[in-house]
C-alpha cells in the first residue's frame, strides 16, 4: 500500500511539480489549491504526510495546519516562500514538523 500525501498549494506550478514527483516515487497524492477542500480531505483519508503552502485563498496555511493537529498526528511540512524566522517558528509551534522556503 502507498502512502498517501497531501499536497495544499494555490500556487498550481508549485503543487504540480511537487505532485509529479511524489507520484513518480509512488506515493498516492491527495492535491489541492485551497484549505476547504484539503480539510475535507483530512476528515475522509487516511494521510501519512500533509505538505501545505502558508498564503492560501481562504485560511493561512498555518490555520490549517492547527485544524489538522486538533484530530491528526501525521508528519505535516510546511512550503511557502515566507522566509523570516518569526514565520518558521509559528508553523512549528501550530504543530508542524518541518519547514521548507521555496525555492526548494
Amino acid at each position: 500500500m502507498n502512502d498517501k500525501i497531501l499536497i495544499v498549494d494555490d500556487e498550481r506550478e508549485i503543487a504540480n511539480l511537487v505532485e509529479v514527483y511524489l507520484k513518480s516515487e509512488n506515493y498516492t497524492v491527495f492535491k489541492f489549491y485551497n484549505a476547504a477542500d484539503a480539510l475535507a480531505c483530512v476528515k475522509r483519508e487516511t494521510l501519512d504526510l500533509a505538505i501545505l503552502d502558508v498564503m492560501l485563498p481562504d485560511m493561512s496555511g498555518f490555520t490549517l495546519c492547527q485544524k489538522i493537529r486538533e484530530e491528526h498526528l501525521f508528519p505535516i511540512i510546511m512550503l511557502t516562500a515566507k522566509v523570516e524566522d518569526m514565520d518558521k517558528i509559528t508553523g512549528l509551534t501550530l504543530g508542524a514538523d518541518d519547514y521548507i522556503t521555496k525555492p526548494f
